[in-house]
């Protein structure tokens, strides 16, 4: 994916609290694979002595759970933030919570998953039950000493999906949105590809300075970043048109063609990709399909 300056290292030991700044702390569970590269990174906000705020507590792991508790030691914890219902980030969530009395904040319900499109489910997965104690809408605010959290609301990856800014450090929370070893992956019907382009323009009409994602190292010069993934989606719109004038009319054609470099194990998700283009492509006329756009169904370009 050339002209995304991706960020492949990441300084870290599992269950090791690392200092990344005067009032951020993270923590990485060992729960490594293909959609969570090196893990999911837990992110606690605040002084030293607290109160303080927990962003995606990450999966329902022990051993990352006891060592968040250790990390945070007897500061008192105000707020637990849930970026979005993927189970990597929220499925620890309420056991956490219920060891320092907190409440949930955050993202609503998972999205209903309507089976039109007849995408299967990412590895990852989805937490159906996950219910926060209180939904944050776009620019809500919650705080502790020393510390104002803003909530911006993203859909893309999923129609929940929430970032958080630091408005102290000028630092955002990006979840999934944005990810600095990789491109987020947008699978329909959850995700939606235009929701995507959108919430990219948010984040480019604001001014922070660094990102936090939950899956890798942090993102310096987060603008250019956006930018060049901005310009990757719509150079795979128009890879995907291109596939379609030369007659590769369904979605496994079209992935061979355009992700022939990437590792087959994740052939699935880049079909949801494709997927999520075309349905966006069906939307503003570039592209006629023979009926609801699925992952079976037949594309031809209009433009």
């Amino acid at each position: 994916m050339a002209g995304i300056p991706f960020v492949k290292s990441v300084s870290f030991d599992y269950g090791r609290p690392d200092r990344l700044s005067p009032l951020i702390r993270r923590v990485i569970c060992e729960n490594p694979g293909p959609f969570t590269y090196t893990g999911s990174g837990t992110y606690i906000v605040g002084r030293d002595g607290g109160p303080v705020a927990v962003i995606d507590p990450g999966p329902d792991h022990p051993p990352h759970l006891d060592a968040l508790v250790a990390a945070i030691d007897r500061e008192p914890v105000s707020h637990v933030l849930i970026t979005h219902t993927h189970k990597d980030h929220c499925g620890g969530a309420r056991t956490f919570a219920a060891r320092f009395g907190a409440p949930i904040f955050g993202a609503g319900p998972h999205p209903s998953a309507e089976t039109g499109y007849g995408a299967p489910a990412l590895e990852e997965g989805a937490d159906l039950g996950f219910r926060a104690d209180r939904v944050l809408a776009d620019g809500a605010i919650v705080s502790g000493p020393g510390w104002t959290i803003e909530t911006v609301a993203t859909p893309g990856h999923l129609a929940n999906h929430l970032c958080f800014a630091l408005r102290e450090e000028k630092a955002l929370f990006t979840g999934d949105h944005i990810m600095g070893w990789s491109t987020t992956v947008v699978a329909p019907p959850e995700g939606d590809m235009g929701d995507y382009l959108e919430s990219l323009d948010k984040l480019l009409a604001r001014d922070d300075v660094r990102y936090f994602p939950t899956h890798g190292a942090p993102i310096d010069r987060p603008r250019p970043f956006v930018r060049a993934i901005k310009t990757h989606r719509l150079m795979r719109d128009g890879q995907i048109l291109e596939q379609l004038r030369k007659g590769k009319t369904g979605v496994p054609a079209i992935v061979a063609a355009v992700y022939a470099d990437i590792d087959k194990r994740l052939h699935g998700a880049a079909a949801l990709n494709v997927l999520a283009h075309l349905i966006r492509l069906v939307r503003t006329g570039a592209v006629a399909c023979d009926g609801p756009p699925t992952l079976d169904a037949r594309y031809r370009a209009l433009q």
